[in-house]
C-alpha cells in the first residue's frame, strides 16, 4: 500500500508540472489533435476474461510486490504457489462467454451522455487478445473459449462499429508488454517483475520476433477494423533508453523494490510503427503512454486532474468505479463528481476519458447507466459551454466557479459548481457592456453591474433553480 501511495503521489507531483512535449511535425496530425481536443469527453472501457474473477487487469500476474497485483492474487483462492496462479488465470479464457454483450446498448448510452469518443482494451498487458488476431491463440475468438461460437466474438469489431453508429470516434488500447508471450516472457526464466524477463543484448533474435510480433498486431488492428481514429498504447516501460536512463532506472528500481528490476532499453522503434500504421490510417492519433516524443501526440495524467492545467494536448482518464476492471459491487462516483470533474478537467484545457469496466456477462452495472443517463440530462442543456471550446484567461476562481469560453472569444461560460446566492460576485470576468448574461435553460436576461471590485450578477430563485449539479451562465458580446 505504501508504494501505491508514494506512485500516486509522484504521478500527481509529475503532472501537477510541465513536462517535455514534441509535437507531431505532421499539419494533418496537428489538425486532427484540435479536433479531438473539441471532443471533450470519452469512455474508457477495460474488458477482458479477468473480470470473470472481479480483480485487477492483468496486473495479479505481475510478480512484483505491489498492492494492486499480490492483494488480487492472494484474494483468489488463496492460490499461494506463483505458476499454479498464473496457470489458472489464463485458463479463464476457456471460460469467458460474455453472451449478454450487447455494444449497441453501450454505444447508444455513452452517445446520450455526451461522450464522443470510446478507447476500449483491444489487448491488455496479459496478452489476451480481444480482437480476431492470426499471431496468437490467447484470444476471445479462439475455439477453446466459449464466446468464439457468438456471432459477434470479435467484440472488438462490434464495439467499434457500434460507436461508430452513433458517430463517435473510436481508440484502440494497446499494451506494447506482453506478458502471455514468449517473446516478452520466456518460460526459460522466470518473471520477475512487468518488464522482459530475459537480457535483450543476449537474445537480440528473440526480441526482433517480439518487435514483428507486436507490428503484426498493430497492423491487423489498423487494417481489418475499419477508420481507427486513436491507437492509445500503454506500457510506457516499453521504450528506448539511453545508457544514462538505463543506469537511473536500475537505480529507481533498487530505491523502490530493494532490488534491481530489467531496466534495460526495450525499443520496439516507434517512429518506425507510428510510420507503417499511419501508411493505412493517415490520421491516426498515437498517444504513446509516458514515453517523451512525437509519438505521445497527448498526455494522460491516469486518475488525476492537473492542479493548473497543461500546455499542450491532454486527457485524464478516470474510473467510473475505484477499479478500471470489473468488480463486484464497486462503489460509483456521484453524478454530481462526475460532472464537477469534467467540467475542472474542460476549464483547464483537456479531454475527461471516464473508465467503465464491463461484467463478465457483458454488461455495465445498472448504476453506471444511471450516472450515464443522469450526465445526459445535464449535458444536454450544458453541452454548448462543453465542446469546442477553450480556456478562459483564467481557468477559475477559488474551488467553486470554472470558466471556458467559445474559440472566437465572444461567448464566456461561467461553471458555478454550488447553488449561488442571489448575489454573484465575480472578480475574473469583465464583460462589455453591451454584454448579455443569461442562465443556460432559460431565455431570462439577467441583471448584472461592473465597478473596481467585480462584476455582481442577479440571480433569481427561478434561475438558480433550473438544472442541477452545475449551472451555467452564459455571457455573450
Amino acid at each position: 500500500m505504501l508504494f501505491l501511495l508514494i506512485t500516486m503521489m509522484f504521478a500527481r507531483i509529475a503532472y501537477s508540472q510541465e513536462q517535455a512535449y514534441y509535437p507531431d511535425p505532421d499539419p494533418l496530425i496537428q489538425k486532427r489533435i484540435e479536433e479531438w481536443k473539441d471532443l471533450k469527453f470519452g469512455l474508457l472501457m477495460h474488458w477482458g476474461p479477468y473480470s470473470q474473477w472481479g480483480i485487477v487487469e492483468s496486473w495479479s500476474i505481475c510478480p512484483e510486490d505491489v498492492s494492486w497485483a499480490t492483494g488480487a492474487r492472494i484474494a483468489k483462492d488463496s492460490v499461494s504457489d506463483y505458476f499454479t496462479y498464473l496457470k489458472n488465470y489464463e485458463n479463464l479464457k476457456s471460460s469467458f462467454n460474455p453472451v449478454k454483450f450487447d455494444p449497441q446498448r453501450w454505444a447508444k448510452a455513452a452517445s446520450d451522455a455526451g461522450m464522443k469518443y470510446v478507447v476500449f482494451t483491444t489487448k491488455h498487458h496479459d496478452g489476451f487478445c480481444m480482437f480476431d488476431t492470426k499471431t496468437t491463440d490467447y484470444k476471445v475468438t479462439d475455439p477453446a473459449c466459449p464466446f468464439s461460437a457468438n456471432a459477434k466474438a470479435d467484440v472488438t469489431k462490434e464495439i467499434f462499429n457500434a460507436f461508430r453508429n452513433e458517430n463517435m470516434w473510436v481508440g484502440a488500447y494497446f499494451s506494447k508488454p506482453d506478458w502471455h508471450s514468449q517473446y516478452y516472457w520466456w518460460n526459460r526464466f522466470p518473471p520477475l517483475d512487468r518488464n522482459v524477463n530475459y537480457p535483450i543484448k543476449h537474445y537480440p533474435d528473440r526480441w526482433k520476433k517480439f518487435v514483428d510480433y507486436t507490428y503484426s498486431q498493430i497492423d491487423e488492428l489498423v487494417s481489418n477494423y475499419g477508420k481507427l481514429d486513436i491507437l492509445w498504447l500503454d506500457g510506457g516501460w516499453v521504450r528506448k533508453k539511453t545508457e544514462d536512463e538505463e543506469k537511473q532506472a536500475m537505480a529507481d528500481a533498487f530505491r523502490v523494490y530493494g532490488f534491481g528490476v530489467n531496466a534495460i532499453s526495450q525499443d520496439i522503434n516507434m517512429p518506425r510503427l507510428a510510420k507503417l500504421a499511419r501508411a493505412k490510417q493517415p490520421q491516426l492519433i498515437i498517444v504513446d503512454r509516458d514515453v517523451p516524443g512525437e509519438q505521445q501526440n497527448y498526455l494522460t495524467p491516469e486518475q488525476h486532474i492537473p492542479d493548473l492545467g497543461l500546455p499542450y494536448p491532454w486527457e485524464t482518464c478516470m474510473t467510473m468505479g475505484n477499479s478500471w476492471s470489473y468488480v463486484p459491487n464497486d462503489v460509483y462516483k456521484p453524478t454530481a463528481e462526475i460532472i464537477k470533474k469534467l467540467v475542472d478537467i474542460v476549464s483547464k484545457g483537456g479531454n475527461y476519458l471516464l473508465n467503465i469496466g464491463p461484467s463478465p456477462e457483458g454488461e455495465f452495472d445498472t448504476v453506471a447507466y444511471q450516472r450515464l443517463e443522469e450526465i445526459g440530462k445535464w449535458m444536454k442543456m450544458n453541452s454548448e459551454a462543453i465542446y469546442s471550446t477553450g480556456m478562459y484567461k483564467v481557468f477559475g476562481e477559488g474551488e467553486n466557479i470554472r470558466f471556458t469560453q467559445s474559440k472566437d472569444g465572444k461567448t464566456i461560460y461561467v461553471f458555478l459548481l454550488e447553488i449561488p446566492d442571489e448575489k454573484l460576485l465575480l472578480q475574473k470576468l469583465n464583460p462589455s457592456k453591451n454584454a448579455k448574461i443569461t442562465m443556460l435553460g432559460s431565455k431570462q436576461r439577467l441583471k448584472w453591474k461592473s465597478d473596481a471590485n467585480g462584476t455582481e450578477i442577479r440571480l433569481p430563485i427561478t434561475v438558480v433553480n433550473i438544472g442541477k449539479y452545475a449551472r451555467v451562465l452564459k455571457v455573450s458580446e
